[in-house]
């Protein structure tokens, strides 16, 4: 029996709306997708979680939970309706216990839900941070991850080159998170609680691919 992974869908001009590499590396990982919607109605959120067996929150416009400063004018926040719907089906899979991975705005989230903050403009308001937008200059760059983390296991290695597509990132980890991986300026790109069920990324794995990260989700569904 595959696993069924639920993976969070943007809203965007009355459509949903997600990129096929999420679809793409969860069924090579061999798991099966299974898009949500952002239904508002009551009970909807547990429901998915009750019958899933993992979540996937994917990347997005701005967060604007636990948020230091004021979004810049090239970031919009997110559609309110995919904000509530991600902080209701996110806190459902930790009520119950279940994997999760967050991937950029989905890392942020897992951050914020958990008590953390979030710079709304990291290269402005971090010392020494470069630029991690495309539409800034930023580019691919290396990371370093530590080791004894659950990243590290998964990766099997200290360095690695990932995407940079983010202008948001985190500024305090919330209570139950620890850094697992940073880049060069001092960015956090990775965290994870300390049972690893739930790992966040400020990369973007699906595109790499980096498909080992998919496959540490769905071997804790297994166990």
């Amino acid at each position: 029996m595959p696993a069924f992974i639920g993976i969070t869908t943007s809203f965007e001009s009355d459509s949903y709306r997600l990129r096929h590499a999420y679809v793409g590396a969860v069924q090579q990982a061999g798991a099966v997708s299974v898009l949500l919607p952002c239904l508002e109605r009551e009970g909807f959120a547990d429901e998915l979680a009750d019958r899933l067996d993992a979540l996937v929150v994917t990347g997005g416009p701005a967060i604007v939970e636990g948020l230091i400063g004021e979004l810049p004018d090239d970031l919009a926040p997110t559609d309110s309706r995919r904000a509530s719907f991600d902080c209701r089906i996110a806190r459902a899979f930790i009520d119950r216990e279940k994997p999760i991975l967050g991937i950029c705005y989905g890392m942020q989230l897992l951050n914020a839900l958990d008590g953390g903050t979030i710079y709304a403009d990291v290269e402005r308001q971090l010392d020494g941070a470069l630029a991690h937008s495309p539409k800034r200059g930023g580019k691919d760059h290396p990371i370093e991850v530590r080791e004894r983390t659950h990243l590290f296991a998964t990766l099997g290695t200290r360095t690695a080159i990932v995407n940079s597509r983010h202008l948001q990132a985190i500024a305090t980890i919330g209570c139950s998170f620890r850094v697992s991986a940073t880049s060069p300026d001092g960015v956090v790109e990775a965290i994870e609680t300390d049972d690893g069920n739930q790992i966040g990324v400020q990369f973007h794995p699906e595109r790499i691919p980096m498909i080992s990260i998919f496959e540490s989700l769905i071997s804790r569904v297994r166990k």
